[in-house]
């Protein structure tokens, strides 16, 4: 549509209007033509009369775009401008005040200014504020009492993120609801006290009932009273409330990140990961916390504050809500920026995050190659990335309130003046201008404070979506399994299994290419080979952190990904070379996710991993402090530790992989011949080991080379047919 007619229609609409009045008020006016009937009702039905025939103006027109004319012709404005002033001195007349005036002059060139004025406001305030408010109660009702919707895919966005934190809300909804009863009832004997304050001003003046000043008084003190005693109770339910909010959305984060696959965290940093549960989720709480309940006390007292200033003065009030859309748009403007900008800064804080935790878990690499000036300058970089986007943070707060200090610098000079007027008119009294003075100054400040606090809560907003995309990943793997047999036998068969990290089938990115073998009950099967063969992939597989591209894995017959998982990590133990620690106790570390199993187990479970001796002259025996990731202990005893932790499991498959590499060969030794002493009918053992020393006392070998087996069987037999083994064996000798 043309510019030229996206303008015709508004200069049209009033034009039409304009003789609508002037004919309703010529008819009026006309002797041959009045009837005689009471003002109230003349007024009535003008203004309906008008309304009808500016909607079949509507009607009659082609249909226009939804941004032609700033809300001319809409169904909203046109009974707004025709029947606000009606309703208003209907009100007004209902509450005994009397509106003469408004009545006679219902047609005049200020009442139809005024109107206009009323009409674009209201169009303002409807298309701005009140759809979406009653988007975002729709949505709250629907996730409140459908629980239905939860199920539904959610959209991207800012509503998407506030759907998903009111549905944090929704089990407390009984308390939120006495926490805005406590608003309401707070703000208004609050908001109340300026009223009296401007009779106090009317009694000074006048001096004619002695009783109004201790009324006043006496009032202005109980309203306050109960205002701070409902204020704190409502605090501290909210307060209360909100943190248990806090506590439950930390616990979904993190209990929904550990249920991702192990994929998940070899492409995501651990400082990220650790950044999004605890500073994200903190600031998201913090500023729900702090700015959210601002908002909703500020609101509660607009409210009220707004209903006193129309009882005092109509058209004071008028000319204040003239100045809140510009108060308004600014921060709703800068708003979607501040939410941008919010995403880029936790994501730019995670990244520090990162750099500290890697150097700081690293530390020894660190200062082994001197390369503290390095990792510091990394980080600098990282936090220079962060000071520039804090920098436009400030700068746009800045614009902000320079913008709202302005604007309501410039309404507080026009109300002062427009009052002033009003008082000489004797239209108000000066206690009621005192009074309106007062409001329209808090309001001010109120309106303010909605503002700063709006954009945090916006902010708070955005940085919560990363969090919610961590909620709603769905993990890359199978569903469960079923199976969860009283008895297992630990029979173990690879068939043909094909596997790439990379999930494509480059063949030089292919691990394992058609591997096939079996791991026997009762037996010890090795599994030898080249760096990067594919033997550690092979225990992957097996722990099924990741899915075979090709083949299938069965366990006792059944595929492995058929048992539940809970039971899988209960019948399968793994002991890597890398045994990860905690910064716990000897005896937490040992009896780890097998926290129901008895000392006497644990006491087991450490002699046949070789550690019972070292353990007990330890500073505190079982209770020692491991350290963090066991570093105060040595290579050796992490990894007998590490043993015991999945011996006291009593595992149907143990698998050591590499397990025994930081021990010595008295120690070692002390480890096989304590597991080789055990009755090994009741699990089977799969061993990975680079000494060759070891390996040779498997009841069966496998060797991998470039992902495929190219030969299988015992020691002696090994040593004649394949040329890789004896090589190996000679190396490792």
């Amino acid at each position: 549509m043309s510019r030229a007619s996206t303008f015709f229609f508004p200069l049209l609409f009033t034009c039409v209007d304009v003789c609508i009045l002037r004919g309703l008020r010529s008819l009026q006016l006309s002797p041959h033509f009045s009837i005689p009937c009471p003002p109230l009702t003349a007024m009535w039905t003008g203004e309906l009369i008008r309304a009808v025939l500016l909607l079949l103006l509507l009607l009659l027109l082609p249909p226009r775009g939804p941004s032609w004319a700033g809300g001319f012709g809409s169904l909203q404005s046109v009974l707004v401008l025709c029947l606000h002033l009606p309703v208003y001195v209907t009100l007004l007349r209902a509450l005994g005040w009397g509106a003469e005036e408004e009545m006679w002059a219902w047609h005049s060139w200020e009442r139809v200014f005024q109107g206009y004025l009323v009409m674009v406001v209201s169009w303002i305030y409807w298309t701005q504020y009140v759809q979406s408010m009653v988007l975002s109660l729709s949505h709250f009702v629907m996730s409140a009492w459908r629980p239905s919707c939860k199920d539904q895919k959610p959209k991207n966005g800012t509503t998407s993120s506030l759907r998903r934190l009111l549905g944090f809300m929704r089990p407390h909804l009984g308390y939120f609801a006495v926490v805005l009863l406590l608003v309401g009832l707070s703000s208004f004997c609050e908001m109340a006290v300026p009223l009296y304050m401007g009779q106090i001003t009317d009694w000074i003046q006048n001096q004619e009932k002695p009783d109004v000043f201790t009324e006043a008084i006496t009032m202005i003190a109980v309203m306050t009273l109960v205002s701070g005693v409902l204020e704190f109770i409502g605090d501290l339910m909210y307060n209360a409330t909100m943190s248990h909010i806090h506590t439950a959305v930390q616990g979904d984060v993190l209990q929904a990140i550990l249920n991702q696959e192990i994929a998940f965290f070899d492409a995501t940093p651990t400082g990220e990961l650790v950044s999004r549960i605890t500073t994200d989720t903190n600031t998201m709480s913090e500023a729900l916390s702090e700015k959210l309940s601002l908002l909703m006390w500020y609101t509660g007292r607009v409210v009220f504050l707004f209903y006193f200033m129309v009882k005092q003065s109509w058209k004071m009030s008028l000319l204040t809500s003239l100045g809140l859309p510009v108060i308004w748009v600014v921060p709703k403007l800068t708003a979607h920026f501040h939410q941008a900008l919010s995403v880029k800064v936790q994501e730019s804080l995670a990244k520090a995050n990162q750099v500290a935790t890697e150097t700081f878990s690293c530390i020894k690499t660190v200062k082994s190659f001197a390369n503290e000036d390095g990792e510091t300058e990394r980080y600098t970089r990282c936090m220079e990335e962060l000071y520039a986007l804090n920098k436009m943070e400030s700068v746009m707060y800045a614009a902000t309130t320079s913008a709202n200090s302005l604007t309501t610098l410039v309404m507080k000079v026009c109300i002062l003046y427009y009052g002033g007027v009003m008082v000489t008119r004797g239209a108000i009294s000066s206690g009621e201008l005192v009074a309106f003075v007062l409001y329209e100054l808090q309001f001010a400040s109120v309106v303010d404070a909605l503002m700063q606090s709006y954009p945090e809560v916006k902010k708070a907003i955005g940085g919560s979506e990363k969090i919610f995309e961590y909620l709603d990943r769905k993990p890359q793997v199978p569903p469960e399994g079923t199976l969860a047999p009283e008895h297992l036998m630990g029979h173990v068969q690879f068939k043909n299994v094909t596997f790439s990290y990379s999930g494509n089938n480059d063949p030089d990115s292919v691990i394992l290419k058609g591997v096939s073998l079996e791991i026997k009950p009762g037996k010890i099967t090795a599994l030898v080979g080249l760096n990067r063969a594919g033997k550690s992939t092979c225990v992957r597989l097996l722990e099924r952190f990741y899915q075979p591209r090709g083949g299938q894995i069965l366990l006792d017959g059944k595929p492995l990904d058929s048992y539940k998982d809970a039971y899988l990590r209960q019948k399968i133990s793994v002991v890597s070379q890398d045994c990860a620690l905690f910064a716990r106790s000897v005896r937490e570390n040992i009896k780890y996710g097998c926290s129901d199993a008895s000392d006497e187990d644990m006491h087991e479970a450490a002699r046949l991993a070789s550690a019972h001796d070292f353990i007990t002259g330890l500073s505190k025996d079982y209770d020692t402090d491991a350290g963090e990731k066991g570093g105060q202990l040595s290579g050796g005893q992490k990894q007998r530790i590490a043993i015991a932790r999945a011996l006291i499991r009593r595992p149907t498959v143990l698998v050591l992989d590499n397990a025994t590499s930081d021990l010595d060969t008295e120690n070692e030794h002390q480890v096989f011949q304590a597991l080789l002493s055990q009755d090994l009918n009741s699990f089977s053992v799969l061993l990975i080991s680079n000494k060759m020393s070891v390996v040779e006392k498997a009841d069966h070998i496998v060797v991998l080379h470039q992902g495929a087996v190219v030969a299988e069987g015992r020691h002696h037999q090994l040593l004649e047919r394949s040329e890789l083994y004896a090589r190996l064996v000679k190396k490792g000798a």
